[in-house]
């Protein structure tokens, strides 16, 4: 049986929202679980904040597609949560016809075209935050993101719309980008809940001192951090744009694309491969800082790359 990064909850775990706990029942029994993931995320952080309390403040509208629901939040969003998962220049934004229809759009065509991805979805996402720049803030947009540090929760702004990482912009917005992001950011989800529940990388191994790739393709863009990634992150990468290359695959052999979003697709499509396949060799290269359990994940990920 091939090791491969989890697609399920294992139901008593950690992250299961449903087990029997004493925090997780008394919210579940007061109507509040739009704050799970954030009572997961006191324990994870253990800062002694009560990100849950915080987190009840938060409205959210239900959004139900295919049998799963989301919880696509609202209000102001509590500096406290904020703070700790790097959203302090950031506002939810308004709930708009729009911004619900291009959501269900969204998350309708991963159920009908992309079933795989969207269990993938349905099982690692419950909290939607939409947000934007705060008025004033002087910092590039973020297009899609997800923090260890809260579980269930993905953030994305309207650049998810137009912009398909790392390169990939176009003037058209499309409810196909979004839906890519959305899938971007679930398996990044995933990925930290298998890495969080199992020993993917040897005992001492710490991002800090970690060895480093070099990302050439994002050369130029003013950080070191971007330029050169640690294990841990290009690992994420590799097995993100094994995910999304699949994704980009399916959709480019649809007749009813727009000439833009084929244009788009085709785009990151085409530069996609090349970096998944050289992240796959600098990665086997590394293999002394993986346990054996990451060298079995890795053959994994070579198998799949092999098969792009």
């Amino acid at each position: 049986m091939k090791t491969i990064i989890a697609t399920r909850v294992p139901a008593g775990s950690f992250f299961d929202l449903d087990r029997k706990d004493p925090d997780l029942t008394r919210l579940r029994e007061q109507g509040a679980e739009q704050a799970l993931p954030f009572a997961l995320m006191e324990r994870l952080v253990k800062s002694g904040t009560s990100y849950a309390e915080h987190a009840r403040s938060l409205r959210s509208e239900r959004v139900t597609v295919a049998g799963a629901g989301f919880d696509w939040f609202d209000a102001e969003l509590p500096r406290a949560i904020a703070a700790e998962i790097n959203l302090a220049d950031y506002e939810i934004v308004t709930h708009t016809d729009e911004r619900r229809a291009t959501l269900t759009q969204a998350l309708d065509h991963l159920s009908l075209v992309h079933p795989e991805g969207f269990a993938r979805v349905r099982e690692f996402v419950r909290g939607l935050l939409w947000v934007g720049l705060r008025p004033g803030a002087r910092v590039p947009s973020l297009t899609s993101s997800s923090d260890p540090a809260l579980p269930y929760v993905i953030v994305f702004s309207e650049k998810a719309r137009h912009h398909i990482p790392p390169n990939t912009v176009s003037e058209r917005p499309s409810h196909l980008f979004l839906a890519e992001n959305i899938l971007h950011e679930a398996t990044h989800q995933s990925i930290s809940f298998h890495v969080l529940q199992h020993q993917v990388f040897a005992d001492g191994y710490s991002s800090k001192t970690s060895p480093t790739i070099e990302i050439k393709w994002r050369a130029g863009q003013g950080e070191d951090r971007n330029q050169y990634w640690e294990i841990d992150r290009a690992f994420h990468a590799t097995c993100v744009y094994n995910q999304l290359l699949r994704f980009r695959h399916a959709e480019l052999a649809r007749a009813d694309l727009t000439p833009n979003e084929r244009a788009g697709f085709q785009g990151a499509y085409d530069e996609g491969l090349p970096a998944v396949r050289y992240l796959m060799r600098e990665l086997e290269l590394l293999r002394e800082y993986f346990t054996s359990h990451g060298v079995e994940l890795l053959a994994d990920l070579r198998h799949q790359t092999d098969q792009l």
